[in-house]
């Protein structure tokens, strides 16, 4: 007998756009094809998940796989098996931390043939706009990139240069005229050198020091002067990691006036504080530096009033060794938070085990909104017919402690080891394959797909 169908999930309980249901989902060559109750079980496979709930597979707009070139690092075949743990089902890719930077075609295709080869979810690419690099940002966007990322403070390292005003200018109407995105890393690097320079003179170098350093009104600042240009260039933006609210609600008064922008802001903003910070040592520096306690239940304002529009991991892995061998000097340690497999898990913990914020709404966050923003929507980022069969399913009846040893990343390290979640992902489907298990880890071959964003 023929199969009707490829892959029948059974008995879950679907987050859809506006509500949740049990429903059974028949899926066919990779896509959603019927819903509904008690569907025929002519299929290849059937997957009871009675009791459990089926998200859409969450889209990560922000990692740092640092492939080709930094693999050491972590490597696409490392952090997308992180994603695929963490009900991943899509992440893009920025083009800052590989070598050698993806600012032009041809490392663009270099660094899609890698992804191709090797993630196991499907995965975008952000392109770069550095000094220099305009003439190449027509030939980025033809290809298909999902974005532009630049940054108004250094990065870290020297193969991804911050711009000048006149790059972000320039830069700017070019992107405008191309339909595309322009994501910013907004702090004001004059400001925050000079503090820096300060502390170091002084030999200050703890993690106090390091967050006074850096100032919310360093990344405000930064803000304020994108929306100025966006507002001039009829650029759309997207600013990346918003630490504090008041940033955030610079963003939203620049949205009432009618600019295109949106803003995303990080899982450790809104589960650490500086306190944290101090207690954990160099596995939670990042930066912008996480705030205080009244700035963490500020973004959590902020995201209620749905004033924040989705979130994002900003998963930058590094060897253990560039953290724990610097814990006497923040200035110097790797600043970045190896953490996206947590996600979901901690929005879900904290937005509606915590704060009774429907499931519905964590999936406009993190699925949803994102695939709207970049056009990936309808195909991607909900539980509809025709859509992708991408699904994280989640057993809210799990609590679990995270210990290194479960952390699918190439280093161990993460200021989430030691946390509690009420909850745990069991399984993720990338459009219809079963890609990870909890009890099985890893199972199938490298298959994501590069998706290409040609307005």
């Amino acid at each position: 007998m023929t199969k009707t169908y490829d892959l029948i999930i059974k008995g879950g309980h679907i987050v859809l756009a506006q509500e949740i249901r049990i429903l059974d989902i028949a899926v066919k060559n990779g896509v959603i094809v019927a819903m509904g109750e008690d569907l025929f079980h002519n299929a290849v496979d059937v997957l009871d998940v009675t009791g459990q709930y089926v998200l859409p597979g969450i889209i990560d707009a922000h990692v740092h796989f640092n492939d080709p070139g930094r693999t050491e690092w972590e490597g696409f075949s490392h952090g997308s098996c992180a994603m695929a743990a963490g009900g991943c089902t899509t992440y893009f890719d920025m083009p800052l931390n590989n070598i050698p930077a993806t600012t032009d075609s041809r490392t663009l295709l270099a660094k899609a043939q890698n992804g191709s080869k090797e993630s196991f979810v499907d995965f975008a690419l952000w392109g770069g706009l550095v000094p220099g690099n305009e003439h190449h940002l027509e030939e980025l966007a033809s290809l298909g990139i999902i974005g532009f990322k630049a940054f108004l403070s250094h990065t870290g390292t020297k193969e991804f240069d911050s711009i000048d005003d006149l790059t972000l200018y320039q830069g700017m109407k070019k992107i405008a005229k191309l339909n595309k995105v322009l994501a910013l890393h907004s702090e004001s690097n004059p400001l925050i050198e000079r503090l820096a320079e300060e502390k170091k003179r002084k030999g200050l170098c703890s993690a106090t020091d390091y967050i006074e350093s850096r100032p919310i009104i360093a990344e405000m600042e930064a803000v304020n002067r994108a929306l100025l240009f966006a507002k001039e260039t009829g650029c759309s933006l997207h600013f990346v990691h918003i630490s504090s609210k008041k940033s955030v609600d610079l963003i939203q008064e620049a949205k009432k006036k009618g600019l295109d922008v949106t803003v995303e802001t990080c899982p450790h903003y809104l589960l650490f504080n500086r306190d944290d910070f101090a207690k954990l040592g160099a596995v939670a520096k990042c930066a912008p530096p996480l705030r205080s306690e009244e700035e963490r239940l500020g973004l959590w304002e902020a995201l209620t009033y749905g004033h924040i529009d989705f979130i994002a991991s900003d998963h930058s892995p590094c060897p253990t060794a560039m953290k724990s061998e610097f814990e006497h000097n923040m200035f110097k340690a790797w600043g970045g938070i190896t953490g996206g497999q947590f996600t979901l898990e901690a929005m879900i913990d904290q937005a509606w085990i915590e704060r009774g914020i429907p499931l519905t709404i964590i999936a406009r966050w993190l699925a949803t909104n994102p695939a709207i923003r970049f056009g990936l929507y309808p195909q991607k980022g909900n539980i509809s017919l025709g859509a992708d069969a991408d699904f994280a399913v989640v057993d809210l009846n799990h609590e679990h402690l995270v210990t290194k040893e479960d952390l699918f990343s190439r280093h161990q390290h993460s200021p989430y080891i030691g946390k509690t979640f009420r909850c745990q992902v069991t399984h993720t489907i990338n459009r219809g394959n079963l890609v990870y298990t909890l009890h099985e880890g890893i199972k199938e071959k490298p298959a994501g797909q590069w998706i290409q964003v040609v307005k």
